[in-house]
C-alpha cells in the first residue's frame, strides 16, 4: 500500500507544476518503459523466497541475480540512445515532440532504477522466506520518506520540469531502498552463511540451470505483463483526446495500485505459508477470499462515490475537467481488484509448485486480447483513448484467470490431499 501510495504522490507534485498535462504525460510513459526494462528483474523476489534455503542457494541466487540486474541495467543505457529513444517515442509511438522529449530527460535519470529495483527484490524474497516481513514494510517506508523528502525540496527549489521532478524524488528513493534491504537481510545471511537454516525438502545443491529454468519464464510472465504498458500508451497517443488520455493514465494506475497492492504482497505471503504439501491452502483461500471481498467493496464505494473526485481533485491536483474525465475509466476497472486478487492467488500455487511456464502462457493470452480489445477499440469503435484501456485490462485478467483454472485445480488435487472444492 506505501508503494501504491508512491505514484499517487508523484503524480501530484506533477500534476502542481508548469506544463502539468504534458509532464504527466512524458513521465507516464518514462515510467512505462522503465517498468518494461526492469520487468525480467521483478520476479527476483518470487525466486529468492522460493530458493534460498541455506548458503550455497543464497551465494548462486545472489550472483545469478547480480548478472541480471547488470544485464538490464545497461540494456537500458543502450535504449536511451537518442536517435533510437526518439525513433521508438515519435515515429513507432507516435507521441507529441514536447512529450517525447520530457519523457526522454525523465527516462536518463530513472537509469538506476532497474538495478535498484531488482537488488531489493532479491534481498526482500529472503527476507519474505524467513519471516522478517516488517522488515520489507520498513525498508518501504525508508523509501517512501527518501521519496517525498527529494520530491518536495525539488518542487519548492528545482527549475527542473515535472517529469524530471518525478523521476529523480522514485530514483533517489528506490537506490536508498536497496541500499536498506541489504543491511536488513545482514542477520538472516550470516545465519545461512553459519548454516543454521535448511530445508530438506529443497535440493542441498542447487545449480544455475535449476534457476534458469525456475526463473526465466517468471522473468519472461513479467516482461509480457509491463511490456503492455508501453503498448498501451502507443495505443492512447493513437486514440481520441491522446494527451488527455496519457495524462491522466498514470494518475488512474496509481490509484488502483492502492487496491491491488493486497493482491501483489498476498502472492509473496502465499508463497512463503503455503508449505510444500500446500497443507496450508484452505486457511489462505479463505483469507484471499475475505481480502478479495473487502477490496472490491472499497473500490466500488470509492469509484461510484464524490469520494473519486475528491481525490482526483484535492489529492492527485487534476482540474474538475480532467477529474471528471477519468470518471467512466475508473469505473470500468471496477472488477479489477478482484480479478487481481484471484490471479495471483492462481499463480502464487502455481509457482510453490515450480509450475512456471503456465503463467507464461496465460499471461501471453492476457497480452493477446487487451490487445485485441485495444485495437477494436481505438481503430474500430473509435472509443476514447483511456477507456479502451481500462476496458483491455479486465478483459484480459479474466482470460489469464480462465486460462490458470485448470492447470491450478489439477495442481491442488495433485498436491494437497485433502482438497475439498
Amino acid at each position: 500500500m506505501m508503494m501504491a501510495f508512491e505514484g499517487s504522490f508523484l503524480s501530484a507534485v506533477i500534476a502542481r507544476l508548469a506544463e502539468a498535462k504534458f509532464n504527466l504525460a512524458a513521465f507516464g510513459v518514462a515510467f512505462a518503459i522503465t517498468l518494461f526494462i526492469e520487468a525480467p528483474v521483478l520476479m527476483l523476489v518470487s525466486a529468492s523466497n522460493s530458493l534460498v534455503r541455506d548458503w550455497q542457494a543464497y551465494i548462486k541466487m545472489r550472483h545469478f541475480s547480480l548478472g541480471l540486474i547488470t544485464v538490464v541495467t545497461v540494456v537500458m543505457g543502450l535504449g536511451l540512445w537518442p536517435p533510437l529513444f526518439y525513433f521508438i517515442t515519435r515515429e513507432l509511438m507516435g507521441l507529441p515532440e514536447r512529450v517525447a522529449e520530457l519523457t526522454h530527460q525523465a527516462s536518463l535519470i530513472l537509469i538506476a532504477v532497474p538495478w535498484a529495483i531488482g537488488y531489493r527484490r532479491f534481498y526482500h524474497g529472503i527476507l519474505i522466506q524467513h519471516g522478517s516481513t516488517w522488515l520489507v514494510a520498513a525498508g518501504t517506508g525508508i523509501r517512501l520518506t527518501a521519496m517525498a523528502l527529494t520530491g518536495t525540496w525539488l518542487f519548492f527549489f528545482s527549475p527542473w520540469p515535472g517529469a524530471c521532478v518525478g523521476a529523480w524524488a522514485l530514483t533517489t528513493g528506490v537506490v536508498i531502498e536497496a541500499l536498506a534491504s541489504r543491511l536488513m537481510a545482514k542477520k538472516i545471511i550470516r545465519m545461512l552463511r553459519s548454516g543454521n537454516k535448511a530445508s530438506f525438502s529443497t535440493p542441498r545443491v542447487l545449480t544455475y540451470r535449476a534457476i534458469s529454468a525456475f526463473y526465466f519464464p517468471l522473468a519472461l510472465t513479467s516482461m509480457l505483463a509491463l511490456g503492455i504498458n508501453p503498448v498501451i500508451s502507443y495505443f492512447l497517443a493513437q486514440g481520441r483526446m491522446a494527451i488527455e488520455s496519457l495524462a491522466v493514465w498514470p494518475v488512474l494506475q496509481a490509484l488502483l495500485l492502492i487496491f491491488m497492492s493486497f493482491g501483489l504482497s498476498f502472492q509473496e505471503v502465499t508463497i512463503a505459508l503455503l508449505g510444500d504439501r500446500l497443507e496450508n491452502y484452505q486457511k489462505l483461500r479463505r483469507f484471499a477470499l475475505g481480502l478479495l471481498f473487502l477490496t472490491v467493496s472499497l473500490f466500488v464505494l470509492f469509484g461510484f462515490s464524490s469520494l473519486s473526485l475528491l481525490w482526483f481533485q484535492q489529492v492527485s491536483g487534476l482540474t474538475p475537467e480532467m477529474a471528471g474525465f477519468v470518471q467512466k475509466p475508473l469505473q470500468i476497472l471496477a472488477p479489477l481488484p478482484a480479478l487481481w486478487m484471484a490471479l495471483t492467488f492462481q499463480r502464487s500455487v502455481l509457482v510453490k509448485a515450480r509450475r512456471t511456464a503456465i503463467i507464461t502462457w496465460a499471461t501471453g493470452l492476457d497480452i493477446l486480447l487487451m490487445g485485441i480489445v485495444l485495437t477494436l477499440g481505438i481503430h474500430y469503435w473509435t472509443m476514447i483513448g483511456v477507456v479502451a484501456a481500462a476496458l483491455a485490462l479486465v478483459v484480459g485478467r479474466l482470460g489469464s484467470i480462465a486460462f490458470l483454472a485448470r492447470p491450478f485445480s489439477n495442481t491442488i488435487l495433485q498436491t494437497h490431499l485433502p482438497y475439498k472444492s
